[in-house]
């Protein structure tokens, strides 16, 4: 298991038919060796799993990883209210080239590419 800095930028949608490396997450959670999240370490480390957002024209925020009912979410503040949902993370591994959907707080569903994963 090792820590690992993840990069995701929005891949191709109608409005941004190119993708946009302007909307973008990082984030840091612990992988196992096929690019899974290890959850125990997880758990085991509240204040380490953190996440970026940028987002154009927006303040960025920061937040962490968590495990809730909906599965894997970037959460920026207390409560479920603001959390974005990774969908079906524990299925796909974090590797470059691999794609992500999150749902946003508004309830939109947008893809995102996996652009790097490092230490």
């Amino acid at each position: 298991m090792t820590w690992k800095t993840i990069r995701l930028e929005l891949a191709r949608t109608a409005d941004h038919p190119n993708g946009s490396s302007a909307h973008a997450y990082v984030f840091r959670v612990p992988l196992n060796d096929d690019g899974f999240i290890e959850p125990e370490a997880l758990k085991q480390a509240e204040k380490r799993p953190v996440v970026r957002r940028f987002w154009p024209g927006e303040a960025d925020q920061s937040g962490v990883v968590i495990a809730s009912p909906k599965g894997w979410v970037f959460s920026y503040k207390v409560g479920d209210d603001d959390d974005e949902s990774i969908f079906r993370l524990k299925d796909h591994p974090l590797k470059v080239g691999e794609y992500l959907t999150i749902t946003e707080t508004d309830g939109s569903e947008l893809p995102f590419r996996v652009i790097s994963c490092h230490e």
